[in-house]
């Protein structure tokens, strides 16, 4: 039990560092100095141990880590749809 509870701890202060980066993503609109790619391959992890965290909780274990990895996705997954979006180009006002 407290190993879960150290887990979910630990999983959710990792995904809320992401919000800080978030926040400032949409507060300047710039993305120019992150990298999609790198953004791309953790987004492609994390999917990967998602599917394990699904297994293991349907086997009636690592709810926890079920929870901070679906976290962990959706928060990622947020910085590279933002980087797609800001990283496009704009048609110009007519």
């Amino acid at each position: 039990m407290l190993f879960a509870l150290m887990q979910l701890l630990g999983g959710i202060i990792l995904s809320v560092g992401w919000i800080p980066q978030i926040m400032q993503i949409i507060r300047t609109k710039s993305v120019a100095d992150l990298s999609l790619n790198a953004y791309l391959l953790m987004l492609l992890g994390i999917g990967l141990m998602e599917a394990y965290a699904l297994r293991l909780a349907a086997d009636g274990t690592g709810l926890a880590f079920l929870i901070t990895n679906t976290l962990s996705l959706a928060v990622v997954s947020i910085v590279v749809l933002l980087i797609l979006r800001y990283r496009l180009p704009r048609s110009p006002k007519k």
